[in-house]
């Protein structure tokens, strides 16, 4: 996939490589797991416009993530962060990209407005009643009904309608390399395979304690045999090093890793078990088995898509639905016991 520099200072206009087929403009802007979630989006409308350029606007932090799919033709990085003026200065190349359709599958104001002021010649996003920000939809020209599925990877197939789509079967055509994290946690592996453990959240209020991933660690080597590696992104070695001291033995932090490796070392891994990150949801893109444990999210809307993974959730109990920090004192996350989550560990694995 070609990725340029887009909307900074001495980079260069976006070429114009390939003028076959339809022009499309994606924007999903963040976080890392809603990105994953908008792949099988891009995904569908490449088969339903195979000759297509289909470009997705998207935070630099997450370029290298659209870098896997082939899906996309380009990712376009621009920074969400930056002042109004710069983005809005930034989509000058992008009018002159002539898309044909600019689809939003943020749904923020903010996204809303980058789509619009791509110029394309139509503009599409979700109804008012389905989105975080309902001003946004006054932006969009048009705004087709997805229906009643709440997830969120099911509303962005649903809105590649307006464009022909009528395949809305979930696909993550993502091209993972062997690197040299994953060569090295087979390498280390026993004969059964290793686990991964991914402990951090951006949100205080999706994680789980590290004391007790650690006991989990310790519970499958001893019931099942397999080594527990522990993923941390930043700030959150200490995270990671909680849990191996914890774990007794059972666990190995992982070196520093990149989206890359991330999905690299998923999708060698017999199981991932994890709170609601970006790392679990690459996890799931690359097809490894995996255990989720929800909080403050719902799993309707952003949990495991595949049929065979196991979510436990504390949802229905929670008091601080999609709040960073739990306001209670006690995160509804904390009641999932370590007992419960080796039970669904092991009918997981049995599923194979």
């Amino acid at each position: 996939m070609n990725q340029e520099r887009f909307g900074e200072a001495g980079s260069s206009p976006l070429t114009h490589e390939s003028r076959r087929g339809m022009r499309f403009l994606i924007v999903r802007l963040g976080s890392l797991g809603d990105v994953v979630h908008g792949i099988p989006a891009a995904a569908a409308l490449r088969r339903a416009h195979p000759d297509a350029q289909i470009d997705w606007l998207v935070d630099p932090k997450y370029v290298a993530v659209l870098n896997l799919v082939s899906s996309v033709t380009r990712a376009i990085p621009l920074d969400p962060r930056a002042g109004w003026g710069r983005l809005m200065s930034s989509t000058r190349a992008l009018r002159g990209e002539k898309y044909d359709a600019a689809i939003d599958l943020q749904g923020l104001i903010k996204s809303a407005a980058l789509t619009r002021a791509a110029g394309a010649r139509r503009t599409i996003g979700l109804p008012r009643a389905h989105l975080r920000e309902p001003l946004a939809a006054l932006l969009y020209s048009e705004m087709p009904d997805p229906g009643h599925d709440p997830h969120v990877i099911r509303k962005g197939l649903a809105l590649m309608r307006a464009v022909g789509v009528t395949d809305l079967r979930i696909a993550f055509p993502i091209d993972v390399p062997v690197t040299p994290v994953a060569a090295r946690a087979a390498g280390q592996a026993g004969p059964g395979g290793y686990v991964i453990i991914n402990p951090g959240a951006a949100w205080p209020n999706k994680r789980w304690p590290p004391e007790r991933f650690g006991a989990l660690a310790a519970a499958l080597r001893e019931r099942l045999g397999l080594m527990s590696i522990v993923l941390w992104g930043p700030g959150e070695e200490s995270l990671a090093e909680a849990v191996v001291t914890a774990g007794r033995g059972a666990a190995t932090k992982s070196p520093p890793t990149t989206l890359t490796d991330i999905a690299s070392v998923a999708k060698g891994a017999r199981l991932v078990i994890s709170g609601d990150t970006g790392p679990l949801h690459i996890a799931g893109a690359v097809g490894a088995p995996l255990v989720a444990l929800f909080g403050p999210t719902i799993t309707e809307r952003n949990g495991p898509w595949a049929a065979a993974d196991i979510t436990i959730t504390r949802q229905a109990a929670c008091q601080c639905h999609y709040a960073r920090q739990c306001r209670t004192g006690r995160r509804c996350i904390e009641d999932i016991g370590v007992d419960e989550v080796i039970a669904a560990v092991e009918r997981r694995v049995a599923r194979g």
